[in-house]
């Protein structure tokens, strides 16, 4: 019995293969992954529609990186079985969550494409080793002829930078690194930012060196903190990386054709931002976010000189002077007194608006939603949007069924109305529900047919619906 006992510990330890993807849940995540210099893993559930159609492309994928030099391997845990406690130690909220690991440790959330070639592609791209090895002085220098930002880590030993070129793997995708495990060929043993020159200003330090505990996380934090520096250059690929409340100066910013010109303004920002600590600053190509700036409302082709916006957890503020120093500066002045009042994009208030389907915009969100004494079902929609189009005669048949019920059922145009920060809305159509007690916004998961809707309102509404049960079942009217 002994025997059996060990034998069968011994074949839960074991990875599955399915096809040329590991199968691997609690028992054996840790240690399957241990041994693996760079691993993507797929957190999924069996009866989810994207993760089906994943599936075939993570194999396809999985084929040709396992021959890769050097390979990468890829996994799936099944987060309603054998993974479900690895998923819950990864924060996995939805499906399919994509993540890549390396040694075993988490890296960064996976969020390339999801088709095989892409994926293959976007995994070679990680494979192999993140940070370039200065061998003497001359590659040192040679950091400082860089045109982006380059974080430098300057070591006796190669046990000294283990946890650098930990922190190098985890931002490979954001920054560039570079280091040394045979002193420090000529500088200072420690850890630096290095700003390109055609960053560089008399506002903040040209480099920066690290003062913190020499720990993988640490590292990254910093780097993060710091690696725009008072006033970072924006770019599509890099959106992502500044922080609220932002100060987005936009103008014809261009570091190939036009240095001396872009940073002529740039200054000028940093000079004002200097005194803002409380904000982040950023300079962008206005052509390169002429979308962000329609958001607010700016008219940035015609302008000769940058205009400024800032966007907050409080909404999105707009300079509305022409850019100075002093207009600049007294705009932050107000806007951190709080006397700058908020833009919002708005289409106008319908009228009338009685109807079984309210309109929501920006404008009268708050009141119809918001302030709203009833329960709420809001739809976000856009125009253009196929599925949007097919639920629409469904969510007028239900707005005729809430009739004369303690529950609004309202939609919103997410294209043409700012929509609040609370509502994350990145598809349409996009729903929530939000009861009359709490106005905390639920969002909707449930079908999309009529007596789908019905049951789902009947169950969560405050107080009971007058024509439906709690199962949503109509109730029969005494004659």
């Amino acid at each position: 019995m002994k025997g059996y006992l060990l034998a069968s510990c011994f074949i839960v330890a074991v990875a599955t293969v399915t096809g040329n993807v590991l199968e691997l849940g609690d028992s054996d995540f840790d240690s399957s992954l241990e041994g693996q210099d760079l691993a993507l893993v797929m957190f999924y559930a069996p009866w989810c529609g994207h993760c089906k159609r994943m599936k075939p492309e993570f194999d396809k994928a999985a084929k040709t990186l396992s021959a890769n030099d050097p390979p990468v391997a890829l996994a799936k845990v099944d987060c309603t079985e054998a993974g479900k406690d690895t998923c819950g130690r990864f924060e996995v909220r939805g499906y399919p969550t994509v993540k890549i690991f390396r040694n075993g440790e988490l890296s960064q959330d996976y969020n390339g494409p999801r088709e095989a070639p892409g994926i293959i592609k976007y995994m070679k791209s990680q494979a192999g080793e993140a940070s370039k090895e200065l061998k003497d002085s001359k590659d040192l220098s040679s950091t400082q002829e860089r045109s982006e930002v380059v974080i430098v880590g300057l070591f006796d030993s190669a046990k000294d930078a283990e946890p650098f070129l930990k922190a190098a793997n985890q931002l490979r995708e954001d920054a560039d690194f570079a280091h040394s495990t045979v002193g420090s060929l000529g500088k200072e043993l420690g850890i630096f930012i290095v700003r390109p020159k055609n960053l560089r200003s008399k506002f903040e330090d040209a480099e920066l060196k690290y003062d913190g505990k020499v720990e993988k996380d640490a590292i990254v934090q910093w780097v993060k903190d710091n690696y725009h520096g008072l006033c970072g250059l924006r770019t599509t690929d890099n959106a992502k990386d500044f922080k609220l409340p932002l100060v987005t100066a936009y103008y014809d910013v261009d570091y190939v054709k036009n240095v001396k010109g872009t940073n002529y303004w740039r200054n000028r920002v940093m000079k004002v931002a200097k005194n803002f600590a409380k904000l982040n600053f950023a300079v962008a190509n206005e052509n390169d976010f002429q979308h962000e700036a329609d958001e607010f409302g700016l008219d940035v082709v015609t302008a000769d000189k940058p205009v400024i916006a800032i966007k907050s957890d409080k909404g999105k503020f707009v300079m509305k002077a022409e850019f100075s120093m002093d207009t600049f500066e007294q705009f932050l002045k107000d806007y951190e007194a709080g006397t700058v009042e908020p833009y919002m994009k708005s289409e106008d208030v319908p009228e009338p608006n009685d109807g079984p389907v309210k309109v929501a915009v920006g404008r009268n969100f708050d009141e119809l939603v918001m302030s709203s004494k009833k329960d709420v079902l809001i739809e976000f929609y856009a125009p253009w949007c196929g599925h949007c189009k097919s639920l629409a005669p469904k969510y007028d048949e239900l707005g005729e069924k809430m009739t004369g019920e303690e529950v609004e059922i309202v939609k919103m145009d997410a294209t043409a109305n700012d929509v609040p920060p609370v509502f994350s809305v990145s598809g349409f159509p996009t729903l929530y529900w939000l009861p009359s007690d709490t106005k905390t916004p639920e969002s909707y998961q449930g079908g999309r047919e009529v007596d789908e809707f019905v049951k789902f309102i009947s169950k969560k509404a405050v107080n009971e619906l007058k024509k439906f049960d709690r199962n949503g079942k109509e109730k029969k009217t005494e004659l």
